[in-house]
């Protein structure tokens, strides 16, 4: 694993690097230092609204600008994209498929000291469940930059969801590519599968790590979403322990329960002894 950059950084620096591209532009709820798009901001300020803390006028002025031509980048909070513009990008974005960007930074728990207000644990319910949005959560630096460039040559409506502290860089290896819709095996193994997306595939790899230690060998895919399965060796079927659906509150009750990576890959090891 290599340095610890926060995704919402490699993000700014991607966007003004876009940039270049005379339709795209950037809408920003005023936390343009907190989401980086003031690095967009800094490099190509006629193409920059500060639309204020307003985030569902914010994403109505992007559905208009898309209608002309203009590929919006839209940003806040993932708390208050996912939710407080909800039905707006539900209808105004998404019912007639416009070619906008939401970009949610400081997702789940990762904005610590602000608190439960600003823990967004089910924007990726929500938005995965709208038709026509395209949801996309960067493991680390690099898979975010490459995400970017990704999304602004895709048309249609992307959900991208980043993450507030520096986590480290597991996708800089020789061969990585980054495609829409498809996961990256970062490991390779027959008994277990960990598949994990986002600001946790680092904390995958780490548990994969420590069980290997104990002999299990296990693959863990750099996209997706969160799925346990276990090899039953007896009766030779898959017992799968499906947690897309629950995703939020699973991570919100070990929050709650104060639990270590140690108590989480002790869960993993007594469920595949079962």
């Amino acid at each position: 694993m290599a340095e610890k950059i926060a995704t919402r950084h490699a993000y700014g620096e991607a966007l003004a690097e876009i940039g270049s591209d005379p339709k795209i532009v950037a809408l920003d709820a005023d936390v343009s230092s907190c989401t980086m798009s003031c690095m967009f901001a800094q490099k190509y300020p006629e193409r920059f609204f500060n639309m204020g803390i307003a985030e569902a006028n914010m994403i109505g002025a992007a559905a208009g600008l898309s209608t002309y031509g203009f590929t919006p980048f839209v940003h806040a909070f993932a708390m208050f994209m996912a939710g407080r513009g909800y039905d707006q990008i539900r209808n105004s974005i998404c019912y007639p498929n416009l070619n906008v960007k939401c970009v949610g930074t400081h997702g789940g728990l990762s904005v610590g000291e602000d608190g439960a207000t600003h823990q967004c644990v089910e924007d990726i319910a929500l938005m995965r469940a709208i038709p026509n949005m395209t949801v996309i959560c960067p493991a680390d630096a690099n898979e975010t930059r490459a995400a970017v460039h990704a999304i602004a040559a895709h048309e249609g409506p992307v959900y991208l969801r980043l993450g507030r502290v520096p986590v480290e860089t597991v996708t800089d290896f020789p061969g990585y590519q980054f495609t829409i819709g498809k996961s990256v095996t970062l490991r390779e193994g027959t008994d277990l599968t960990i598949i994990a997306t986002g600001m946790v595939v680092a904390d995958a790899l780490a548990a994969a790590e420590e069980l290997e230690k104990e002999g299990v060998i296990e693959s863990v895919p750099g996209r997706g979403f969160y799925v346990c399965e276990q090899k039953n060796d007896l009766l030779r079927e898959k017992q799968m322990m499906n947690l897309e659906n629950r995703m939020s509150e699973l991570l919100a009750d070990c929050e709650n329960a104060g639990m270590t990576l140690k108590d989480i890959i002790d869960m993993v090891r007594v469920l595949g002894e079962k």
